[in-house]
């Protein structure tokens, strides 16, 4: 586990291992997502279309959206 360390100016600096495993760059854009006590820091997708497509793959039975429908 790797710690970082928050600035006075409020800056950080990402350690090398976690920029070579988020393949990233200088100037790059990162996503910082807080939930709760959790925070997730990820490379900003180039298209969220392709970078959320198949998210919820698998997470409903297979025939949970027929049953769903039939009920409209």
């Amino acid at each position: 586990m790797q710690t970082v360390r928050l600035s006075s100016k409020n800056q950080m600096v990402l350690p090398k291992e976690s920029r070579e495993a988020m393949h990233l760059k200088g100037r790059d854009e990162l996503l910082v997502i807080v939930k709760g006590e959790v925070t997730v820091i990820m490379p900003k997708p180039a298209q969220y279309s392709s970078a959320l497509s198949g998210i919820g793959k698998g997470m409903y039975r297979e025939d949970y959206l027929k049953k769903e429908r039939k009920a409209w």
